[in-house]
């Protein structure tokens, strides 16, 4: 084994940039000697100084508690280091582990929706879900888009993760009534009834019975949608008990086709008397 490496050699040894081990050295983190002709030479002590700065750097530790370290070394810094260490890998286990239930959640998500009848009507019994509401007219689809951004950003604190939160928009019954087409009055997220006790809401979906359907493809059907399940409950006796309004179970967020997008139409019901 030699005693002496070059700056290339250790670069094409350890996959780290000539200019990074450069960069290192003008810190003073890894100070390498010189040959007589002015050559890097980087010595054993040093490829162990630089295992540690990696191993360090993979941790997200900065450059100046490294360079601490390394200036310190002893049996109480590396213990010190090593609990550092414990809790930064502690830490990031526990946000991947998050990082996984988002992810199997929504694989959950859209495996069900895959495999949901449409054009089907039912009746749901559904809870008081609390929801965060932003109001904005919205007349296409890049204006619900945008709508929803905003939302977010308003209540990014609740929402970490935008692709998991269920969301729908509002639309006007009597708008819809007198023929207006692909109009909406605001945009808002779902949550579970169980979030009430930490979610500054701002309203409540009510409890009680709710009509509902399914649609599959492109948003241009909403108008012909509502107005199919305004007329079943005419016809079954239902009194509708609010305005409509979409839920997206599966958009833009999730696919570009649009003959993929999963919508349910909700309104509040309650069987005449």
């Amino acid at each position: 084994m030699k005693n002496n490496y070059k700056i290339k050699e250790i670069s094409q040894l350890y996959g780290i940039g000539v200019d990074s081990l450069r960069y290192y050295e003008k810190l003073g983190l890894l100070i390498p000697r010189r040959d007589k002709n002015g050559y890097r030479l980087y010595s054993l002590h040093d490829i162990y100084k630089l295992n540690i700065i990696r191993d360090l750097r993979e941790l997200d530790f900065t450059m100046d508690q490294i360079r601490e370290y390394l200036d310190k070394q002893s049996i109480e810094t590396t213990l010190e280091l090593l609990y550092q260490e414990q809790e930064l890998i502690r830490d990031r286990t526990a946000k991947l582990e998050s990082r996984q239930n988002i992810l199997k959640n929504r694989i959950d998500v859209i495996t069900a929706a895959m495999n949901i009848k449409t054009g089907v009507f039912s009746i749901k019994t559904l809870p008081n879900r609390p929801c965060l509401k932003f109001d904005e007219r919205i007349t296409r689809d890049e204006e619900m888009d945008y709508a929803i951004k905003m939302l977010h950003r308003i209540h990014n604190a609740y929402i970490t993760d935008l692709s998991n939160q269920l969301y729908g928009a509002s639309i006007s019954l009597h708008e819809v009534s007198q023929g207006i087409k692909g109009v909406f009055h605001s945009v808002f997220f779902i949550f579970d009834s169980e979030c009430t006790d930490t979610l500054d809401f701002d309203y409540f979906l009510p409890a009680g019975d709710y009509l509902s359907l399914h649609y599959r493809g492109s948003y241009e059907q909403s108008y012909e949608k509502v107005m199919e399940v305004v007329k079943y409950a005419k016809e079954n006796d239902l009194s509708l008990l609010g305005d409509p309004f979409e839920v997206y179970e599966i958009d833009n967020r999730d696919t570009m086709m649009s003959d993929q997008y999963l919508t349910e139409i909700q309104v509040r019901v309650e069987q005449r008397k």
